[in-house]
């Protein structure tokens, strides 16, 4: 039996190792998005290629070792690989640049240190790597299949040069793509003093006591409150830059069996056709282990208690438990070379809420309402001293509303990553941000409400061009169990309002780009909301009084909460039964009227 002070021991060495790793990108990166915006994650994989951290979702091995065994691997070296169709589906678009540094003991590779992140650019037909009308994925970037960057230690100077000459931002992805690579090699050192410490054989033990640690709490903890059956649902991408809006949809079929190995099927079958722009994610690769990866962590929403939830990691203990059925060739989620996918955004965060909102129907709702946490946004063009910049920014929104609470305001699904501080932005580039704030109402209506998305309002000083990679700005983080949706992605130049699509849009010196993001969806109806939760909100302009008044049916005289009127005005307004889906306005928009899908009935 594994010695239980150990695993302890070496659970904790390895968060250590991958937090230090991170902690040295975030410190010695040049570029925004690493250094300031932290949109990169570490992982830790033993030497059969297994995750065995839990903080963070991370890139795989298997490219890497599928192109390069693992014994011509030498200490020191260092691979790389970008190219999404050869990444085994854990590169998702271009801009995401991966190092892998394998760990030694003994002269044997026994584990292996990953770095991945959104990095400036990495060339195409737009700045920033992102083309939004993308029709192939020749257009959004340098494709770089698993090469070997590092060789013992020596770094391959023309792969270095070829990469920064096909980059806008030169200099930042070659200080980013040193830090990245020296932060692995520490990682590497680190590990590797675990091996001398304990021995291969305990450690790789314990490596395998953490993963089926998981295994077992997963099964036992949360898949056991999922009631055996076949449940679906479907949600929907709004636009991919190239046809005109309409519903891209991504469908669940989940099959629960608590006897099977893997209990949970997940079936993709029904999911619309890979787009002719760039929202496609190409994840029918490995078996779909990135996705297990990716969806697990919605699972976590079934714990007990909120602390409980909080304590649960994410590694391969999660693999076996799911068995996911893809399409054929052709769809959304396997899309054919070379079809663009620099805004699969759309799609695998669209898949997180696509999991809750199945399981919300197999469990009476308890499950979060609907988020929409990233969008890029950002201005390029020539400074004062005639050079080019970028700003781009991965901004968020806020979280739906749960069984137990409200959601979280201006919330980033990229563990750690944040906005661009004010003061750096405006010390770096030629506009002032003269409001960032909570954006009003923008959460959905419920007993729970939806959090808080960001209003931004940024003045321009110099001419430049505004770019934009967002979803939800038609269709809206949907409510559940009688909770109402949220209020969709909004942007207006000079007054102009602008698709959620946009490459390079021209404003001039002196006008206010006004940037309104997501609210998350309601939980529970909002007229069986507290009356004086309500009223907190309005004090603190979270709500306004027409929402008080339009959206709970709470009349308020000052700070005063009128009781009777409220309870009149709610027995009026309250419908005779609530939906248990609400996806807002904007579906009917696109759907030719209807107000809810087939897919929403229980």
């Amino acid at each position: 039996m594994t010695d239980p002070i150990l695993v302890e021991i070496v659970e904790g060495t390895l968060a250590s190792v991958e937090k230090e790793v991170e902690t040295a990108i975030a410190r010695t990166a040049r570029s925004p998005m690493i250094r300031d915006a932290h949109d990169f994650r570490a992982g830790i994989h033993d030497a059969r290629l297994r995750k065995l951290t839990g903080r963070s979702y991370s890139a795989l091995v298997q490219p890497i070792v599928r192109d390069f065994p693992i014994e011509t691997m030498k200490p020191g070296d260092v691979y790389f690989h970008n190219d999404v169709y050869l990444s085994e589906g854990g590169i998702g678009h271009l801009p995401d640049l991966c190092v892998t540094v394998p760990v030694f003991h003994d002269g044997e590779v026994v584990a292996f240190v990953q770095a991945f992140g959104h990095h400036d650019d990495i060339g195409g037909s737009v700045p920033g790597s992102m083309p939004s009308h993308a029709r192939s994925v020749y257009e959004e970037g340098l494709m770089v299949p698993p090469i070997k960057l590092w060789d013992q230690g020596v770094p391959n100077e023309a792969a270095l040069r070829i990469m920064t000459r096909n980059s806008r931002m030169p200099d930042s992805l070659a200080g980013d793509l040193d830090a990245e690579c020296s932060a692995c090699l520490m990682g590497a050192r680190r590990l590797g003093e675990l091996f001398e410490r304990y021995g291969k054989q305990a450690v790789e033990e314990c490596f395998d006591a953490i993963i089926a640690k998981t295994t077992e709490t997963f099964r036992r903890e949360l898949l056991a409150k999922i009631p055996e059956g076949t449940y679906v649902w479907e949600d929907y991408a709004e636009h991919d830059g190239v046809d005109e809006p309409r519903l891209h949809a991504q469908r669940i079929t989940l099959t629960v069996d608590h006897a099977a190995d893997a209990p949970l099927t997940i079936d993709f079958t029904g999911t619309s056709p890979q787009a002719k722009g760039p929202i496609n994610h190409a994840g029918d690769y490995a078996g779909g282990v990135f996705l297990k990866k990716w969806l697990a962590p919605v699972l976590r929403n079934l714990a007990d208690t909120p602390e409980r939830m909080a304590e649960l990691d994410v590694n391969e203990g999660v693999v076996p438990l799911i068995k996911m059925i893809f399409p054929e060739k052709g769809t959304l989620l396997t899309p054919v070379f070379p079809a663009p996918t620099n805004a699969r955004t759309f799609v695998i965060l669209r898949l997180l809420g696509v999991l809750a909102g199945v399981l919300a129907k197999a469990t009476g709702g308890r499950m979060p309402a609907d988020q929409e946490t990233i969008r890029y946004t950002g201005v390029h063009g020539i400074d004062a001293d005639g050079q080019p910049y970028l700003m781009r920014e991965v901004l968020g929104g806020g979280s739906g509303g749960r069984w137990y609470a409200d959601g979280e305001d201006t919330i980033h699904v990229v563990p750690d990553s944040r906005n661009i501080p004010v003061e750096f932005a405006e010390a770096r580039w030629p506009f002032r941000v003269e409001r960032l704030a909570l954006a009003c109402d923008s959460g959905g209506p419920g007993m729970f409400r939806g959090g808080l998305g960001y209003d931004k309002h940024i003045r321009m000083l110099r001419d430049a061009s505004y770019m934009s990679i967002a979803d939800r700005s038609i269709l809206s983080c949907w409510g559940v169990n009688g909770g109402l949706a949220g209020r969709p992605f909004r942007v207006e130049i000079a007054g102009k309002e602008m698709e959620g699509l946009v490459d390079d849009h021209p404003v001039q010196a002196g006008d206010l780009i006004r940037i309104r993001t997501t609210g998350g969806g309601g939980w529970g109806s909002p007229y069986d909301r507290d009356p004086r939760a309500v009223a907190a909100d309005v004090r603190d302009g979270k709500v306004s009084i027409a929402g008080a008044l339009g959206d709970y049916g709470v009349v308020l005289d000052g700070d005063r909460i009128d009781e009777q009127g409220t309870a009149e005005l709610r027995a009026r307004l309250r419908p005779p039964a609530d939906r248990f889906f609400d996806r807002g306005p904007g579906y009917a928009k696109l759907s030719g009227g209807r107000a809810y899908a087939e897919v929403d009935e229980l």
